[in-house]
């Protein structure tokens, strides 16, 4: 999508992608990546997820980009935290607080040396936020930015006809296309929505990716 859109999303306050608590497949299952306490996680396209402060809950460190400014401020404003504002180029501003880094810009401008290594990456806005020549482009700069690294994958599975994304409908078959560099791809777990995505019958579904 076109930057503008996500920024007139943000300006209008239509963000219903943004969740009243902590996604319950994050919850369920986190455990199946090969983690210790205090690793770093990484989360691509995050907003102001509470998934950010459930995974600082559980003494793991984040790390994620954000488009938008005002998503970045209102995430810190919520955990209380004054960061420390770094501009890194003209495409990237980085905020800063104990345990939790913020990239504020382009995800396709952050380079691996920007985000350095991280230990496991959590997606549950962006791939499904990408429409499909985008969708590309992203996995592959994901596999750049952290490559070999487990990754747990939320997305959505519905008739795409049915409604224009965002949220993007993706298949399986697309995902292990993606990221067919990794040895085991698991689908953990697939559950029906209750009412849907804006009145489409619609599922939500879990993946584990680990490179070995």
């Amino acid at each position: 999508m076109e930057q503008d859109f996500w920024h007139r999303r943000w300006a209008k306050n239509e963000i219903g992608f943004h969740e009243p608590k902590p996604n319950d497949l994050l919850v369920n299952y986190f455990d199946q990546l090969p983690l210790k306490t205090d690793s770093r996680i990484f989360l691509p396209l995050c907003g102001k997820t509470l998934d950010i402060d459930w995974l600082l809950a559980q003494d793991h460190q984040v790390v994620g980009i954000e488009l938008n400014q005002s998503a970045v401020e209102q995430l810190f404003k919520r955990l209380n935290l004054i960061p420390d504002k770094t501009v890194i180029n003209k495409h990237l501003t980085c905020y800063q607080a104990p345990n939790i880094c913020i990239y504020q810009g382009d995800i396709f401008k952050l380079t691996a040396q920007d985000l350095g290594v991280v230990d496991a990456v959590y997606d549950r806005a962006a791939l499904v936020a990408l429409p499909e020549a985008l969708r590309q482009q992203y996995s592959r700069h994901l596999l750049h930015l952290c490559p070999h690294t487990p990754q747990l994958l939320i997305v959505f599975n519905y008739e795409q006809s049915q409604m224009a994304g965002p949220p993007f409908s993706v298949s399986e078959q697309a995902i292990r296309h993606y990221y067919k560099s990794y040895n085991s791809i698991t689908k953990l777990t697939v559950r029906e929505l209750p009412d849907g995505l804006r009145g489409v019958k619609a599922e939500e579904l879990a993946w584990l990716l680990l490179a070995e």
